[in-house]
């Protein structure tokens, strides 16, 4: 009785003890997070150059964006909604997948191959560049060149990182194999906590195959790791937006062919100085992914 009456006084005197614990999270989270979102969100709201004060111009930079901007609208939007829809749920149900198969066999195998799929999501994008510029360089030297060559499928090299024809297929390959990161590693531990008695009562009740095992027990007992997944796959759809740019070596890249909505801010903050314009680029791009990631929670949260 004393000990409980003692621990209540302690409550009573520090009821700011929890937000004491969460200061150092949410001072980060407002730094990094919070004023970076809404300074973005002003200054999509003015002129600014980034060396004179910003002018007030209301929403005319958004309404340039969508009636003004032919790279945007012909290059940028299309080539955005092409690469997320194959290199977002592409990734997401490889991840699935892989991790899926994986906990079908034993640990040793399982974590050999974990690591060696996992490994490429390590690497930098300049690192992950230098390996695939290699494979497709566009003289005798590069890999693909060079077989494609000595099978007689082609007698010349191919530009194939300054072709817009061959550009975004090549993104989307780079992008799908580093795209083995957090989330894979989430599903694959979600797979592995799944209660083995969970299959034998659903095979007692009527489950036949594998398929209908996956249905109606695998992913209905890992929706968290599905949800951390889907989230995971959005965001990094759009940090390997950027690759084009790394792979073509330049920003534009040859005919826009690989422009994405990042490069396109890039493109106006970095080297043309129109900062306000670049903000209002990159607050669509923050709807853009909240929506998704709102999208992912509505199909795969829980209910309650």
């Amino acid at each position: 009785m004393l000990e409980n009456s003692v621990e209540k006084k302690t409550r009573r005197r520090n009821p700011d003890r929890p937000y004491t614990f969460l200061l150092p999270y949410l001072l980060l989270f407002t730094i990094f997070i919070v004023i970076p979102v809404i300074t973005a969100m002003v200054l999509s709201l003015t002129n600014f150059n980034g060396l004179q004060m910003p002018k007030f111009i209301g929403l005319k930079n958004y309404v340039n964006l969508i009636t003004n901007d032919d790279v945007f609208m012909q290059h940028v939007l299309p080539n955005t909604i092409l690469f997320s829809l194959i290199v977002g749920p592409g990734g997401y149900i490889l991840s699935f997948l892989l991790a899926w198969m994986l906990a079908q066999i034993p640990k040793l195998p399982r974590t050999v191959l974990a690591l060696l799929i996992y490994s490429p999501s390590m690497t930098t994008g300049i690192a992950m560049t230098v390996v695939w510029t290699v494979i497709f360089s566009g003289d005798q030297t590069g890999y693909l060149n060079n077989i494609l060559m000595q099978l007689g499928l082609i007698f010349s090299p191919i530009q194939w990182l300054q072709s817009p024809q061959y550009l975004m297929p090549i993104m989307i390959v780079v992008s799908l194999w580093s795209s083995m990161g957090l989330g894979f590693l989430a599903m694959l531990a979600g797979v592995l906590n799944i209660d083995p008695t969970l299959y034998e009562a659903a095979y007692v009740d009527g489950i036949r195959n594998k398929f209908q095992e996956i249905i109606y027990i695998t992913i209905p007992s890992m929706r968290p790791q599905m949800v951390f997944g889907a989230v995971m796959a959005v965001v990094n759809t759009f940090q390997n937006a950027a690759i084009g740019v790394l792979l073509s070596g330049s920003n534009p890249t040859p005919n826009y062919a690989g422009q994405l909505l990042v490069n396109h801010i890039e493109d106006y903050g970095i080297i043309r100085y129109e900062m306000g314009y670049a903000s209002a680029v990159s607050v669509v791009t923050l709807l853009l992914v909240y929506g998704i990631s709102r999208l992912a929670w509505r199909i795969f949260g829980e209910n309650d």
